[in-house]
């Protein structure tokens, strides 16, 4: 094997076909859904029924929260100024980190790590937040500005449990939630976000993939947000007179030294 050339497993080229995975284009349009499609790229194999079925519901669940989440409101202003939609579609990925979407990989990371130790899923619990609380550390995928209970987080662990991808680490995710509301006295419900990282851990994915879900889910909603500015609202958008306040120094003169 030549080792100056860039070696890939993922997809195939060549004059006339292109294969993903071994599996050629066209059979894949006419037999896969886009999330099993999906599932076929990050794991190699193809999905089952009930793994493409999950899939689907996860790309589906954060495909879009409105306008004032980082991502809407940075692909809106980008294209707003003038710009292409591409670039305001990358403004709004590029907002996404461990606060914003990247609550998943964090979740899963934590769940995946704390999961493979050998206790009981309860004593888990109680032992994962009060490490985290004693190390004044937030566990992200828990709590949420808006929801008290999350409806996507209701729907999707309904689904996990019809299609059998109810584990370990969904147990563990929801003794962390009932730990948190005793230890802390404040009810901070699984969201979105922890129970996708939940159930891609159920599902056997690995936790740095975490982020890539959320950035495949929310990109069509981007699309829409951007689309929408572009065609709707008058140029450069702005922040309102009084939707801001000046904080800094009172009015001051430069004096000769």
């Amino acid at each position: 094997m030549n080792q100056e050339k860039w070696v890939t497993k993922i997809t195939k080229i060549e004059k006339g076909k292109i294969s993903v995975r071994g599996y050629d284009i066209k059979e894949m349009m006419e037999k896969l859904s886009f999330g099993g499609a999906v599932f076929l790229l990050l794991k190699g194999e193809l999905p089952t029924e009930a793994e493409s079925k999950m899939m689907e519901a996860i790309l589906v669940s954060s495909i879009d929260h409105g306008v004032t989440p980082p991502s809407s409101f940075a692909s809106r202003l980008v294209i707003s100024g003038g710009n292409p939609i591409n670039s305001a579609v990358s403004a709004g990925v590029l907002t996404i980190g461990d606060f914003h979407g990247g609550a998943i990989e964090q979740c899963a990371k934590i769940l995946q790590e704390w999961a493979k130790k050998e206790e009981n899923i309860e004593n888990l619990g109680k032992s994962l937040v009060k490490d985290f609380i004693s190390k004044k550390k937030r566990i992200l995928g828990f709590g949420h500005r808006l929801h008290e209970t999350d409806p996507r987080t209701v729907k999707l662990f309904e689904i996990a449990c019809k299609l059998n991808f109810s584990g370990r680490h969904m147990d563990l995710a929801k003794a962390v939630e009932s730990e948190l509301e005793r230890q802390t006295k404040k009810r901070l419900p699984i969201n979105v976000d922890g129970a996708i990282g939940a159930v891609i851990s159920d599902m056997g994915f690995d936790w740095r993939l975490g982020k890539g879900f959320f950035i495949i889910s929310r990109v069509p909603g981007l699309i829409a947000h951007a689309y929408e500015e572009w065609t709707t609202q008058k140029p450069m958008r702005r922040l309102a007179d009084l939707s801001y306040e000046y904080g800094g120094a009172e009015e001051r003169r430069i004096h000769s030294r």
